[in-house]
């Protein structure tokens, strides 16, 4: 597919709330849509995702993870702004480093998708982006420190960027003899699957490490056919696929859904990595799931699923020197 066409169906998602209720045959419930939150953090949905939902339901699970309800307007004690300290672990413009020899590059503020429950919808993106000053400040932090061996591309989603200005960034990076690992957090390949052009995969193609490629799905319900095609195209050129997924109320609160998702990603060629507890940050506490009914969940999955479908519940929490493990 040309690289133009994404490109086009990127410009063409749905904006307006109550546009996306009525292609779901869901106008009633316009009641319930917050004008505070879709203008806090706006509405942004992929036309070929939306088809994924299902009409007429209005507890669909993919249309609860982007839809901006009056719940966000409900201030919680414990929910803040930047609930797993990226401030702190700011290195450079745009350059996070929490874990020993990793550092994470915010390469751009730009998603294809608006999620709800996102951990930065509050984050400083226009001052804080890898890509302000051409890379060169963030590729000096890293070049200077001789603990980084893996660099990990997030954002926002760095699939958002051109494949030019990805090969610009890697170009870089490939001068830095001491990396040895390249790690990609996308929703894009779920949400916008024809971003998986000729382009990207020639780029990934080129890359001198071993690429770890996580994607983002958090129900069954994501994956359909060119979802299936564009994760293929990223297996064909030598991609390890993981999945990550968020613990929500509403959308995969249950064994039953958890389980479709990890044989759903795992039919696709995606092997589940982490689920995550939610990240507290203002806005998302009607998605929260109690840590006490999160192992009770885990544990039923656990009982059902082999080994290597079962992701590990972890939360993350400000300081921490990695991911927790949550455990009874």
């Amino acid at each position: 597919m040309a690289g133009s066409d994404w490109k086009r169906l990127w410009r063409d998602a749905v904006r307006d709330p109550r546009e996306l209720l009525a292609l779901l045959d869901l106008g009633d419930l316009g009641n319930r849509i917050s004008d505070t939150a879709a203008a806090q953090f706006p509405l942004r949905v992929p036309r070929g995702f939306v088809a994924r939902m299902r009409r007429g339901d209005p507890h669909d699970p993919l249309l609860r993870q982007v839809l901006p309800l009056d719940d966000e307007e409900r201030p919680v004690p414990g929910f803040g702004l930047d609930a797993v300290g990226d401030a702190a672990a700011r290195t450079a413009t745009g350059v996070l480093q929490k874990y020993r020899g990793r550092a994470l590059l915010v390469t751009t503020g730009a998603c294809a998708v608006h999620c709800r429950y996102c951990f930065r919808r509050h984050f400083p993106y226009d001052e804080q982006t890898a890509i302000r000053d051409g890379w060169r400040e963030a590729l000096d932090a890293i070049a200077r420190d001789d603990s980084i061996d893996e660099v990990i591309l997030s954002g926002g989603d760095p699939l958002s960027l051109s494949t030019a200005k990805l090969a610009e960034l890697t170009h870089g990076l490939a001068a830095i003899p001491r990396l040895r690992r390249l790690r990609i957090h996308s929703r894009l390949p779920v949400v916008l699957p024809e971003r998986v052009d000729g382009d990207l995969l020639a780029w990934i193609s080129g890359l001198r490490w071993p690429l770890a490629f996580v994607i983002h799905a958090n129900h069954a319900n994501e994956f359909d056919a060119g979802v299936d095609a564009a994760l293929a195209r990223l297996r064909g050129v030598g991609a390890t696929l993981l999945n990550q997924a968020v613990l929500l109320r509403g959308v995969n609160d249950s064994a039953d859904a958890l389980a479709g998702l990890s044989e759903r990603a795992y039919a696709a060629g995606v092997l589940p990595y982490y689920l995550h507890q939610l990240d507290r940050v203002a806005g998302t506490a009607h998605f929260e799931v109690s840590d006490a009914e999160a192992i009770t969940v885990h544990a039923a999955l656990a009982a059902r699923l082999p080994g290597y479908l079962l992701p590990r519940l972890v939360r993350e929490l400000p300081g921490d020197t990695g991911k927790r493990p949550l455990t009874a």
